[in-house]
C-alpha cells in the first residue's frame, strides 16, 4: 500500500525523471514529475506536495536554493540527487539548507528509504520492518534512562510532551513511541510552526498518532481545536465539513519550555496540562558528550551503507576535538559533520576547527582549491606520523602509493611549498 506522501520531482533528464516516477509510484501516494520551475509552479497549485526531489541540478546550490523560494507551494523538505563528480557541489547544498543529499548510483530501496527518513514522511505502522534500525544511541545515564521510559510510555495510549533543543532528535523519540505503541495507524508529522495544518493529516491518523513538532508555535486558535479534539477524542480537520472519529495518539514537541510562556499568556494553560501528562525532555549533545564517540560510528556506518562510499576512520585526537565542541545544532549538526567527512572521504581540518569552537585560522588561505587542503592535510599527517609514509597512509584511509602520488617526492617536506 502507498505510503500518504506526495513527492515531485524537479530536473534531470526526461527519461530518467520517468523512470524514477515509476519506481517511487509503487511506494509512495502521489509522484510527479516537472522539468523546469515553471512546470513546477503548474503542479503546486493543483497538488499538496511533501518532499521536492531536485535531480542533477546543475545550477549552484545558492541559486537553486533563490529559485525555489520564489516558487510559492513547493515543500521546504528537499532530497539532492547528484553525481559524485558533483560532491562539491552537494556538500555547499548540505551546508546551505538541503534536507539531504543521495550520490548515485543509488538503488530504488536507498531512495525510497531516504525519502522515509526525511521530514514530513507519513509511514504506516503496518510497512515497518519489524528489525527496524531506528534508535537512540548513547550510554550516559541520562540516555539509559530515555530508553526505559520510552519502553514504559511507549505501548500506552497517553499523550506526551517532548522538550529539548533543535536537532537534539524530538521526532526521533516520537517516532519509537510509536513504534513500541504496535498501533496501527500511521505515524503523521504535523509542522505546528507553518500556520496550517494538512488537510488529511488528522483523518490518515485514525489509530495511529499526530506528532504535533513545534506545538509552542500554534497561534490560539488553533490551541482552541487541538483542546477541543483532546477533550472529545475527535479530530476536526481544517478544510472539511465533518468530523473524523479516531483514537490518534497526540505526541507534541517543542524547544521552548511551555511551562514558562504560560506566564506571558502564549500558551493556555489548560492545554499544556493535557499536553504535558507525560513530559520528556531530551539532553542537549554538549551535556552527554561521552555518547559522541557512539553517534559517529552510528552514523558513519548507517551513512556509508546508504551513499555507497567506504567509511573513513577518525583518530582519537580528532574524536576529542568533536567532543570538545558545544555542538549548537545538537546531534543533527553531528551528523552533517559526518556526512560531510564521508562525501570527501575526509574530515578537513577547517571543519575540525570551525566545529570544535576554535578561534584560530586554518593553516592555508581560503583561496586554495580542495586538491591544495588536501595536499596540505596530507602532507600534516604525514608529518605527524614522523615521515612514516606507511603509517600516514593508514591513518588518512589511503594507500601509500595514493599518498605518495597526491604528494611526489619529498613527501612532509612539501608542506612548506604549499
Amino acid at each position: 500500500m502507498p505510503q500518504s506522501t506526495s513527492i515531485l520531482l524537479l530536473g534531470g533528464a526526461r527519461s530518467e525523471a520517468s523512470r524514477l516516477r515509476r519506481a517511487l509510484a509503487r511506494h509512495f501516494l502521489l509522484v510527479e514529475v516537472a522539468q523546469d520551475f515553471d512546470e513546477a509552479r503548474e503542479l503546486v497549485r493543483r497538488c499538496l506536495f511533501h518532499v521536492l526531489v531536485l535531480v542533477d541540478p546543475q545550477l549552484p546550490w545558492s541559486r537553486l536554493r533563490t529559485a525555489c523560494k520564489a516558487c510559492e507551494g513547493l515543500p521546504s523538505t528537499i532530497l539532492l540527487i547528484a553525481a559524485k563528480s558533483r560532491v562539491e557541489s552537494a556538500i555547499a547544498a548540505l551546508r546551505g539548507g538541503v534536507s539531504d543529499v543521495l550520490l548515485r548510483p543509488f538503488s530504488t530501496q536507498e531512495l525510497v528509504a531516504t525519502i522515509n527518513e526525511l521530514g514530513g514522511r507519513i509511514v504506516p505502522a503496518r510497512s515497518r520492518a519489524a528489525g527496524s534500525r531506528r534508535m537512540l544511541v548513547g550510554d550516559t545515564h541520562r540516555m539509559q534512562e530515555l530508553k526505559e521510559l520510552i519502553g514504559r510510555i511507549g505501548p500506552s495510549g497517553s499523550t506526551v510532551l517532548i522538550e529539548g533543543e533543535a536537532g537534539t532528535g524530538k521526532e526521533l523519540l516520537a517516532r519509537l513511541l510509536h513504534e513500541r505503541s504496535g498501533r496501527e495507524g500511521p505515524f503523521v508529522p504535523v509542522d505546528c510552526g507553518a500556520g496550517h495544518v494538512r488537510k488529511n493529516l488528522f483523518a490518515t491518523a485514525a489509530r495511529g498518532t499526530v506528532f504535533l513538532d513545534g506545538i509552542s508555535e500554534l497561534s490560539d486558535e488553533r490551541q482552541d481545536e487541538l483542546l477541543q479534539a483532546l477533550e472529545t477524542s475527535r479530530h476536526r480537520t481544517a478544510g472539511l465539513d465533518h468530523e473524523v472519529p479516531g483514537a490518534s495518539r497526540i505526541v507534541a514537541a517543542s524547544r521552548d519550555g511551555l511551562a514558562e510562556l504560560l506566564p506571558q499568556g502564549r500558551f493556555r494553560e489548560d492545554l499544556y496540562r493535557r499536553l504535558s501528562a507525560t513530559r520528556i525532555v531530551i539532553p542537549p549533545l554538549r551535556e552527554r558528550r561521552e555518547d559522541i564517540g557512539a553517534l559517529v560510528a552510528y552514523f558513519m556506518e548507517r551513512l556509508s551503507n546508504r551513499i555507497g562510499l567506504p567509511p573513513v576512520a577518525l583518530e582519537r585526537a580528532q574524536l576529542a576535538m568533536l567532543e570538545e565542541h558545544d555542538w549548537p545544532g545538537n546531534v543533527r549538526e553531528l551528523r552533517d559533520v559526518v556526512k560531510q567527512t564521508l562525501l570527501l572521504g575526509w574530515l578537513p581540518p577547517d571543519v575540525l576547527l570551525a566545529r570544535a569552537g576554535r578561534t584560530q585560522l586554518p593553516e592555508y588561505p581560503h583561496d586554495w582549491t580542495l586538491e591544495q587542503v588536501k595536499k596540505h592535510h596530507m602532507a600534516r599527517v604525514l608529518e605527524a606520523s614522523g615521515g612514516n609514509k606507511s603509517a600516514a597512509a593508514r591513518r588518512l584511509g589511503i594507500s601509500r602509493k595514493t599518498m605518495e602520488r597526491k604528494l611526489g617526492k619529498g613527501g612532509h617536506k612539501q608542506r612548506r611549498k604549499l
